[in-house]
Order: C-alpha cells, then structure tokens, then sequence
C-alpha cells in the first residue's frame, strides 16, 4: 500500500505540483496540503484523471485550531474505486476567509460543506444553499469550535403550559464539586471521610 501511495505522491508532483503546497504519507493515507484557489482544479484532476479516478467524496470535516492565525483546517477524503487508494487533501483558512465550495466537482459536497458550516463556521463560496443542517435555524454559535461554552447559551425543553418548544438560558443545577482524581481503582490507602462507618 505504501509504495502504490509513493507513486501517487510522485506522479502528482510531477504533473499537478503547482496546485500542491505539501505532501505527506501518514497513517497509511497520502496527505496533500493545498490553497483555497488552488482546491477546485486539484480536486477537479483528481477526480478526473485516469490514473487517479478519485471519484468518491467520503467526507470534508474542520479541525479548529484557535491558537492558530488561520484557525480552521478543511480536510477533504477522497476515495479511488479504481486504484484502491484513499487521499486527504487539507485546506488552511480563517473565521473571515471563505474557501470555494467543492459542489461543482463533487455534488454531494453540498450537505458536507453545510455541516462544516453548521458546526465551525467555516464559509464557503458557491455553496448552493449553505445553512445550518444539525442544528435549529436560531441556534448561535458553532458547536464543535474549542471555545464554544460545553454547556451552550440555551436549552430547549417544551413546556405543557404554552404547548410549544421554549428556550432559555442555560442553568446550572448543580454546583461544582470537587473530586478525588488522585485515588487508584481500587480504592485508597486512606480512609476517605464517611468509609469509617461502613465497617462497623
């Protein structure tokens, strides 16, 4: 598999190397890093090329790396029937910069880009339709960016009273407790505060 991966990472830099910012082979997938304008024509000969006949869009998720001045990574897999090979090609962006929408060369791309959308924020232009797809249409914020809050901004419940779906902010019931990490599995070599009573 490795060395049918080689030659494809070879055979691209030899006839596509301008649209490719980097290439990698990383657990047992070829890796290519690439720009927002060079995405549409590398997915583009990807797709069409006979030697690489990726004609399957598996998947385009983000990776969100806050600390990062181009914060988000759109990862796209792509599958070839025909070689049996697999590929990822990642792409660097920003919250403000959109990167192109992927729909004119893959159309199922159209419900990927929205939940990437939907959950990062990323923007892509020439999207069909880009709104949200897991989320409710009032929902704010992205949910799966490393600062969004792990309890949210809202919780929905339906009330009986009104015979509808409320929202409201979210309350905590619970205080904050503090627990003993420090302790194995199989319990502690110290009594902890209560365990006393247990054994008379």
């Amino acid at each position: 598999m490795s060395e049918a991966l080689n030659e494809l990472a070879t055979y691209l830099a030899e006839t596509r190397g301008a649209l490719i910012a980097g290439s990698e082979i990383r657990y047992g997938e070829l890796t290519l890093t690439a720009t927002g304008e060079n995405l549409i024509p590398l997915l583009t000969f990807l797709r069409d090329d006979a030697r690489c006949g990726f004609v399957n869009m598996v998947d385009i998720c983000g990776v969100d790396w806050p600390q990062r001045a181009e914060r988000f990574d759109v990862v796209y897999h792509l599958l070839s029937p025909k070689q049996n090979l697999r590929i990822r090609i990642k792409v660097a962006t920003s919250e403000d910069e959109p990167v192109p929408s992927a729909t004119s060369v893959y159309p199922g791309a159209d419900w990927f880009e929205r939940e990437a959308w939907d959950m990062y924020g990323i923007l892509f232009t020439g999207h069909p339709d880009l709104r949200r797809i897991l989320t409710d249409y009032g929902f704010e914020g992205h949910p799966l960016r490393k600062d969004f809050p792990t309890t949210g901004f809202v919780e929905v419940r339906y009330d009986d009273a009104q015979k509808r779906v409320v929202y409201e902010p979210v309350e905590l019931k619970q205080e904050f407790r503090n627990f003993d990490f420090l302790s194995p599995w199989e319990g502690t070599d110290y009594v902890l505060p209560g365990d006393e009573k247990a054994k008379a």
